[in-house]
């Protein structure tokens, strides 16, 4: 069981919930997804877009991997390397039009920082899912 709600007292959000509750007995933690290919290459240098949909691509191929789906989801971290909102909103809203947008209406954060562990890699996302 996954419950999601957004207390009152809290603002509306933009498409996840504030609290993700489950009493589910097996969880599943991936590995930050990155844009790489099954060679390992980089997708999409300097298209932050593709980089985006390489990401959910592999969001969905380790739930999978791991008998769940982007409903089984209970939190996901997103991390962009950005300096403004504007191209936070963007990732957020191609992740939300994405084959795991499922994944992102549970317990969700969203973050810009300054690098991360690929050159040239703009996008990353950690995700937790529960399974009965």
């Amino acid at each position: 069981m996954i419950e999601t709600s957004n207390p009152a007292g809290l603002h509306e959000p933009p498409g996840y919930h504030h609290v993700t509750v489950t009493d589910a007995p097996r969880t599943v933690f991936l590995a930050g997804q990155c844009p790489i290919d099954e060679s390992g290459g980089l997708v999409g240098e300097g298209d932050l877009m593709a980089q985006i949909d390489q990401v959910a691509a592999n969001i969905a191929v380790a739930l999978a991997a791991a008998g769940a789906t982007p409903r089984d989801v209970v939190r996901t971290v997103v991390y962009v390397v950005s300096t403004g909102p504007d191209e936070l909103s963007a990732v957020w809203l191609r992740l939300r039009e994405s084959p795991v947008a499922a994944a992102l209406e549970s317990a969700s954060t969203l973050l810009g920082v300054a690098q991360l562990g690929y050159p040239g890699q703009r996008v990353e996302v950690d995700v937790t899912a529960a399974l009965d």
